[in-house]
């Protein structure tokens, strides 16, 4: 079993900053992409930033500047800062990750989310 366990959500105003954490544990013998997604209420969930297990990022436009993805391999943990944050940020953030087992079959992980709401 793999799990994913998210922290660092809460309560910021616009402008504000946050650090989102997240850390893979469990029986898992590689790692390949890890990243954050968010749903909004009534809305779609979205990409927000992704990391490969060599540094390579992607990020989501609206992101773009604000938002920093990185990881600690040695840790299997990814990390997500975001600055500037505005209202429209708010959203459950998810922590993702395609992870293999012993038997090196590729599945999709995901954490349990974390509350971010950025207040006007």
């Amino acid at each position: 079993q793999v799990q994913l366990v998210e922290s660092g959500g809460g309560l910021v105003q616009a402008g504000g900053s946050l650090r989102l954490s997240c850390a893979a544990s469990g029986s898992i013998s590689s790692i390949n992409h890890m990243g954050w997604y968010r749903q909004a209420p009534g809305s779609q969930r979205e990409l927000v930033a992704a990391i490969t297990s060599g540094g390579s990022t992607n990020y989501a436009d609206p992101v773009k500047g604000r938002f920093t993805i990185a990881r600690d391999n040695g840790k299997n943990t990814v990390y997500l800062q975001m600055n500037s944050l505005r209202p429209e940020d708010t959203a459950v953030y998810y922590c993702n990750a395609v992870a293999a087992k012993a038997d090196r079959v590729w599945n999709d992980y995901w954490g349990q989310g974390t509350q971010v709401t950025v207040s006007s």
